[in-house]
């Protein structure tokens, strides 16, 4: 899996996903720190990445879309620092990973997960 992290997730996330031996970049590593939602949605989209985030309206932006991809795994966590985003997503990537290669937006909460398939 290919991921691009938005402004709202670490470096540090970014970095552990490289070593867990995905393909990670963060949106300043593309030079895309002021780019808006969309098009860091579209920049997903034609480079096949999942988009990581702490943003909402990535989410709304896609379900209104009615496209199926990019994916999104949108972080919804009281501690949202990036050792708790890595454990959360340690947990999560192998449960959705089959729905996040054919489009879905998942919903990261403390005690769950939700997936939702795409388009929706």
């Amino acid at each position: 899996m290919k991921f691009l992290a938005d402004m709202g997730v670490s470096q540090t996330t970014v970095k552990w996903l490289k070593e867990q031996g995905f393909d990670a970049i963060h949106v300043r590593d593309m030079n895309m720190h002021r780019a808006s939602d969309t098009e860091i949605l579209g920049k997903a989209r034609d480079n096949k990445r999942i988009v990581l985030t702490c943003d909402l309206d990535f989410g709304e932006i896609l379900s209104a879309s009615g496209e199926d991809y990019p994916s999104v795994i949108i972080f919804r966590l009281e501690d949202e620092t990036p050792e708790h985003i890595n454990k959360r997503l340690k947990q999560v990537l192998p449960e959705s990973a089959d729905a996040l290669t054919r489009g879905a937006i998942v919903v990261v909460e403390e005690g769950r997960h939700r997936v939702r398939r795409l388009p929706v």
